[in-house]
C-alpha cells in the first residue's frame, strides 16, 4: 500500500483554480492540485508555498487551512492494490509570479499549471483531490470522512 502525506493548495481568482498537469503517480495525465512532501525541518506552510512556486510558478499567501480529507484508490499504480493519501487542504492567494512551466528534475512530476473552472474537469481528466476542491467552492466544505474510490485506472499513456 502506498501511503502519502501531502499539502494541497487550491488557488482561486473568479471561480477558476489553478491546476497541475500531473506527470507521475497515480494521477499521471490528469489535472492535479500544487502539493507535495514535508522537508526535514520545514513547516507544512512552508512547504505549501515552495511546491506551489516549483510547481506553478505563482507566488502565493496561505488565506486559510480547509481541512482534511483522506483518498484511497484501489489502483494498479507501482504493484500496487491500494494508494491512501491523507490531503491537507489550503485556500491561498496569488501575491506574485505568473503561470510557468516548472523546472524539471528528479521527482518532479508537474509539466506546467493552468487555471479551469469546474465545468472543465471530470473524474477522466482530473485527480479526486480537484475534485474535491470544487465541490468545497460549491458547498464551502469538505467531504468528511474517507473518499473511496474503487478501480482508479493510471492513464500511463495519453490517448
Amino acid at each position: 500500500m502506498e501511503l502519502s502525506y501531502k499539502n494541497f493548495s487550491s488557488c482561486l481568482e473568479d471561480e477558476k483554480m489553478v491546476v497541475i498537469h500531473k506527470n507521475g503517480g497515480p494521477y499521471i495525465h490528469r489535472y492535479d492540485l500544487s502539493g507535495g512532501s514535508l522537508e526535514e525541518y520545514k513547516s507544512l506552510s512552508d512547504a505549501v508555498k515552495r511546491e506551489f512556486l516549483e510547481e506553478t510558478g505563482l507566488e502565493i499567501e496561505i488565506v486559510k487551512k480547509l481541512g482534511v480529507v483522506d483518498f484511497m484508490l484501489s489502483s494498479d499504480w507501482r504493484d500496487s492494490t491500494q494508494v491512501h493519501h491523507i490531503c491537507v487542504y489550503f485556500l491561498v492567494k496569488k501575491v506574485g509570479g505568473h503561470l510557468t512551466s516548472p523546472n524539471q528534475f528528479e521527482g518532479q512530476d508537474s509539466l506546467g499549471a493552468l487555471w479551469v473552472t469546474a465545468h472543465e474537469v471530470s473524474m477522466e481528466n482530473a485527480s479526486p483531490l480537484v475534485l474535491q476542491a470544487f465541490e468545497w467552492l460549491k458547498k464551502g466544505e469538505l467531504h468528511s470522512g474517507v473518499e473511496l474510490i474503487e478501480c482508479w485506472k493510471v492513464k500511463r499513456y495519453l490517448l
